[in-house]
C-alpha cells in the first residue's frame, strides 16, 4: 500500500467530516466507530494491488528458470499478467 496508516485515517477523517457536513450522512451512532470502518474500507480497497501484485508474483514462479536465462522479461510479463487479471475482475488500477 502507498499510503502510510495516518495517512488514510487522515482520509476518513475528513470525508466522514466533509459527507456529514454536504448533510451525506447522519452520524447516528458512535463517529469513532464510523471514521474506523471507513478507514477499514478504505486500506481494504488500497491493498487490492498489493494482493494482485503477490498473486502475479507466484503465477511468475512457473517460469522462473526462463526468467533467469533471459528469455523472459519478467517486468514485461508481470505486467502482461497483472493487466489480465485485473480486466479480468474488474479492479480499476
Amino acid at each position: 500500500m502507498r499510503l502510510s496508516r495516518e495517512r488514510v485515517h487522515h482520509i476518513a477523517e475528513s470525508l466522514a467530516t466533509k459527507l456529514q457536513q454536504e448533510g451525506h450522512v447522519a452520524i447516528v451512532g458512535d463517529r469513532k466507530a464510523f471514521v474506523g470502518q471507513m478507514d477499514h474500507a478504505i486500506t481494504d480497497e488500497l491493498s487490492v494491488e498489493d494482493r494482485l501484485n503477490v498473486e502475479v508474483r507466484q503465477m511468475l514462479k512457473a517460469y522462473e528458470q526462463d526468467i533467469e536465462r533471459g528469455q523472459v522479461d519478467f517486468q514485461r510479463m508481470f505486467t502482461m499478467v497483472k493487466t489480465k487479471l485485473a480486466r479480468e475482475r474488474g479492479i480499476i488500477l
